[in-house]
């Protein structure tokens, strides 16, 4: 018969409900196969409440709570940063026990969500927009072309800073950083509906409404063609400046289509976003020499995209809807 240390699981477990029925050692032994001795010393460390040995740990809980404390108040600091804050208040910790601890917290180091800052006016009307389409039907959705412009750059290596947090804070504002939305460079207009997507344009220049309108003339009109043919449908686009124009609204009175109201700073909502995340995430470990090169790549991972994904996204909206509607007009995790 083996030492304490030996006994299993499952002898343990049968010393433990038969010392509460009131056996004797004796019986629990021979039921347990094991020795006497071996069920003494476990029912007295049980009794004692004897903990694993062990070498003593070199911080307090007070310390702990300081280093959990300091995270949470800049959560953008590096490992490095936070030890020396940490020892500065009087703790003695070697750096690996600093990342130990927070990894024991439940800290993560995470590139940072990034989401439009949006004013208490913006999310008054992004609510009202939401209520006004919560009862909206896939079949309704189906019936929009959504739209939207990207920057896609040679380089997707630089993701910019870090985030200390925690499991479910990815959407805490604390641990988020803000964009800027659409930074003068060269971009990519592109279109979708549930039936798949549109014909790319790449620009060549600032868009102003001048080109956008050329954008909607030889590549909006041939997407509708090819999406929806002659059924109706209803035009997505965000209020960037040459979207809002009174020259665009003209164009699109002029040419029969409506488009739909949309909130401003409003990127979770628009499914596309979600298309255009799959197509960088596949590029990622792509190394177009040039732009050209660039915009084959993008033309080749586009034409990947399935209707079957693109039919998805557009299920979503409604669930994007319900978050907006709880989130009451905030940034959501879409």
């Amino acid at each position: 018969m083996g030492k304490t240390s030996d006994l299993t699981a499952v002898q343990k477990t049968i010393i433990d409900t038969l010392h509460k029925e009131g056996k004797t050692q004796k019986v629990i032994a021979k039921e347990a196969g094991c020795s006497q001795s071996s069920v003494s010393k476990h029912i007295n460390r049980q009794a004692k409440g004897r903990k694993k040995c062990g070498r003593k740990k070199c911080t307090s809980s007070r310390d702990n709570r300081t280093l959990q404390r300091i995270v949470t108040t800049n959560p953008f600091k590096n490992v490095g940063e936070i030890h020396k804050e940490w020892t500065a208040a009087g703790v003695s910790a070697s750096r690996t026990t600093t990342r130990r601890l927070m990894k024991d917290m439940g800290f993560r180091c995470r590139i940072p969500c990034v989401k439009p800052l949006l004013n208490m006016k913006q999310r008054k009307k992004r609510l009202a927009w939401a209520k006004d389409k919560k009862d909206w039907t896939d079949a309704e959705w189906s019936k929009v072309m959504f739209s939207d412009e990207s920057k896609f750059c040679i380089s997707f290596g630089n993701q910019g800073p870090r985030v200390w947090r925690k499991s479910g804070e990815a959407q805490n504002p604390r641990c988020m950083t803000s964009s800027v939305k659409f930074p003068p460079s060269v971009m990519v207009w592109g279109a979708m509906s549930s039936a798949g997507v549109g014909p790319l344009c790449f620009l060549r220049s600032r868009v102003n409404a001048a080109v956008y309108q050329e954008v909607l003339e030889h590549f909006m009109l041939p997407a509708a063609d090819q999406l929806y043919g002659d059924a109706d449908f209803t035009f997505q686009q965000d209020l960037a400046p040459a979207h809002s124009a009174k020259t665009t609204s003209t164009w699109f009175k002029d040419h029969g289509i409506p488009v739909l109201d949309w909130p401003a700073n409003s990127p979770d909502l628009n499914p596309i976003e979600n298309l255009w995340g799959i197509v960088k995430r596949r590029m990622q470990y792509a190394r177009p020499n040039n732009a050209e090169e660039l915009k084959t790549t993008i033309r080749a991972t586009w034409a990947l995209i399935t209707p079957e994904q693109c039919h998805r996204l557009i299920e979503s909206m409604p669930r994007r809807i319900t978050a907006v509607i709880e989130a009451k007009g905030a940034p959501t995790k879409y």
